[in-house]
Order: structure tokens, then C-alpha cells, then sequence
């Protein structure tokens, strides 16, 4: 029983040389756009959205990270702009103990994932604060996006798990 403890102890302290921790979400910035307004309330609501997405990542003191998550939205109705909206949801992150590989996909597919419930929130309350309809975007599977990026840096010859500043 004694050893049973004593090599839990020593996984327990391997295990150790990794640390996450989210130490601040917020919003960078926000913006909102409606440039046919009042005209476009008044027209038949027949939305088309198109999203854009982009994070990035800066290494700041120590072995903190700061992480920011873009969110741009256009909605048209037929051919008129009915508004575009813009979230930076950011979070602060201290990692430590891990390989670059490893570090690179926590920045780029996990801490995003993190991020995503905040910026989508922060994005649909702006939009109804335009008085338009609720924008509950859909999940997004970073990890899947993280593994296409990583597709395109290698045919590319960029240094795969290389952490971007």
C-alpha cells in the first residue's frame, strides 16, 4: 500500500511540470455598425451572415499569454448592409511546462475554444442592443481548425508548432 502511494506521489509531481490556469477573460474590443438604419427595419428580414474568424496569441511576462479571439459578423438582407458587428474577446493564460508542440496547440485550438461561449454572447447582446434579431452563431471546432492551419504551414514550409507572437 505504502509504494502504491509513493509512485502516486512521484506521477503526482511529474504531473506538476504543466500548469494551466485562466487568470482574466475580457473584451479588447467592440464594435457595431449599422449603416442603414432606420431604412432597414422597415424591409422584409431575409438575412444572409458571414462570419469571419481570427485568433491571436502574444507572449507576455513570464509564463503568461494573452489570447484574443475575433468574431466580425456582416448581415445582409438582400444587397443592403443591415449592420456588422465585431468582438475581440481576449483571455489572459498562464502555461508553463509544456513542449512547443503542445504549447502552440493550446494557444491555437484551446484556449479559443475557451474563448468562443464569451465572444458569441458578446456579439449576440450587441446585436439585439441594434434592436435585430438574437445571433446565436454555431460551435466552432478549433481543433479541426487548428489541424488545417498546421496542414497549410507545413505545405507551406512553416515551422509547425512553432508558438506565433
Amino acid at each position: 500500500m505504502t509504494e502504491q502511494a509513493n509512485n502516486g506521489g512521484a506521477a503526482s509531481q511529474n504531473e506538476q511540470g504543466a500548469q494551466f490556469s485562466l487568470q482574466r477573460i475580457y473584451v479588447r474590443d467592440l464594435s457595431f455598425e449599422a449603416p442603414k438604419s432606420p431604412e432597414i427595419f422597415r424591409q422584409e428580414w431575409n438575412p444572409s451572415v458571414a462570419l469571419d474568424l481570427n485568433t491571436r496569441q502574444k507572449a507576455l511576462e513570464g509564463d503568461f499569454h494573452e489570447v484574443v479571439l475575433t468574431l466580425s459578423v456582416t448581415v445582409k438582407t438582400g444587397e443592403e448592409v443591415a449592420f456588422i458587428a465585431e468582438v475581440q474577446q481576449a483571455g489572459i493564460f498562464l502555461i508553463k511546462g509544456l513542449e512547443a508542440a503542445a504549447m502552440s496547440h493550446t494557444l491555437g485550438a484551446f484556449c479559443p475554444n475557451i474563448l468562443f461561449p464569451y465572444a458569441r454572447e458578446a456579439l449576440d447582446s450587441l446585436v439585439t442592443r441594434g434592436s435585430f434579431p438574437a445571433l446565436m452563431l454555431a460551435p466552432v471546432n478549433f481543433d479541426a481548425l487548428y489541424a488545417q492551419e498546421m496542414t497549410r504551414m507545413q505545405g507551406a514550409g512553416e515551422a509547425p508548432g512553432s508558438v506565433q507572437h
